[in-house]
C-alpha cells in the first residue's frame, strides 16, 4: 500500500463561489502580485461595457482569475515555469 505524506497534498484553495469570495481571496494574497487590483480594474471595465443580457465577459474574467489562484497555489507551478524558461533560453542560445 502506498501512503502519501501530508506535504504532498495540494494546498487548500479559498472558497471562490461568489465574486465577493474571489475578491477576498485576491485581497488576501492568493494569486499573483497585482491580481487584486487587476481584477477590480478589469471587472469594472467589463461591467461598464457589458450588455445586461450577455455577461459572458464577466464570467470569463471570474474563471480566469480563479484559474490564476489555482495555478499560483500549485506546488509544481514555479518549477514548471522555471523549466519552460530554461528551455526557451536554451533554444535561443542554440539558434544564435
Amino acid at each position: 500500500m502506498t501512503t502519501h505524506p501530508v506535504d504532498s497534498e495540494p494546498p487548500a484553495l479559498p472558497p471562490m463561489r461568489t465574486i465577493g469570495e474571489l475578491r477576498a481571496a485576491l485581497t488576501m494574497g492568493y494569486g499573483f502580485p497585482g491580481d487584486a487590483d487587476d481584477f477590480e480594474a478589469e471587472l469594472a471595465r467589463e461591467i461598464n461595457h457589458a450588455d445586461p443580457a450577455d455577461l459572458a465577459g464577466i464570467v470569463r474574467l471570474v474563471e480566469e482569475f480563479r484559474g490564476r489562484i489555482a495555478a499560483r497555489q500549485d506546488p509544481g507551478f514555479d518549477a514548471a515555469v522555471a523549466a519552460a524558461a530554461a528551455e526557451i533560453r536554451a533554444a535561443r542560445g542554440a539558434s544564435s
